[in-house]
């Protein structure tokens, strides 16, 4: 019998996989287990709400895990104050601090990106919509080996608003904040200190700096959210 000095040693890694859809969790899954099956054998661990996660996180017994996929909506654990998978995100850098997050999401809009990135900064942030298998593997590949992943839609998101920084005051951000709460525009005036005519004018600016085309208020109310301006 010879020996193969040249072989490589089989690198164990512990996954988290956390969502409430079973079908996305086998599919992730079976992303997983086809990823360099010669270098790496894959224990995978899942939880389908916030409270089947938080007891596996911190269960003395839990190995670290290596990576983790977290859905950011999930069913929540209110008695420990666990909401979503960002929460969970939180709790894992507090007991796995060298663990590898990976957050899935359907949110689009740039505030809320911004803000995941921000407060969690995760090795990986893909919205789901993006994904198929073969960039699921090429996400995977990447954190794996320490590198950020941002999804397709993000990385786009992100970029735009590098390009292009867009500033409007506070009476614009008013106007913005009531229109999306559904005030009509005549009944603006009501809460926002100017005339309904410059509240006008300030909405067809609005309209013209975002380049919309559209003359209802909704695809207003949507780019100025994808763009970071409302909240």
């Amino acid at each position: 019998m010879t020996f193969d000095s040249t072989a490589k040693e089989i690198i164990k890694s512990h996954i988290l996989i956390v969502d409430d859809h079973p079908f996305i969790i086998q599919g992730y899954k079976n992303a997983i287990t086809r990823y360099n099956p010669k270098e790496y054998d894959f224990f995978i661990e899942q939880a389908n709400d916030c409270k089947s996660a938080y007891d596996i996180i911190t269960n003395p017994e839990t190995l670290d895990f290596d990576i983790a996929f977290l859905d950011i909506s999930m069913p929540s654990y209110d008695e420990k104050g666990i909401f979503s998978g960002e929460d969970l995100a939180k709790l894992l850098n507090e007991y796995m601090p060298n663990c590898k997050i990976i957050l899935l999401t359907m949110y689009t809009e740039l505030l809320k990106i911004r803000t995941i990135i921000d407060n969690i900064n995760p090795l990986g942030l893909v919205i789901k919509n993006d994904l198929t298998f073969d960039e699921l593997l090429f996400g995977f590949d990447k954190v794996i080996n320490n590198e950020t992943y941002y999804s397709q839609s993000i990385q786009k998101m992100i970029d735009h608003s590098e390009q292009e920084t867009i500033e409007i005051d506070l009476f614009d951000k008013q106007i913005l904040f009531h229109i999306s709460k559904g005030t009509k525009t005549k009944d603006i005036p009501q809460y926002v200190p100017i005339s309904l005519e410059a509240i006008e004018k300030r909405k067809l600016n609005l309209k013209k700096i975002l380049d919309i085309k559209d003359e209802t208020d909704i695809e207003l109310v949507r780019e100025a959210k994808n763009r970071g301006l409302l909240f």
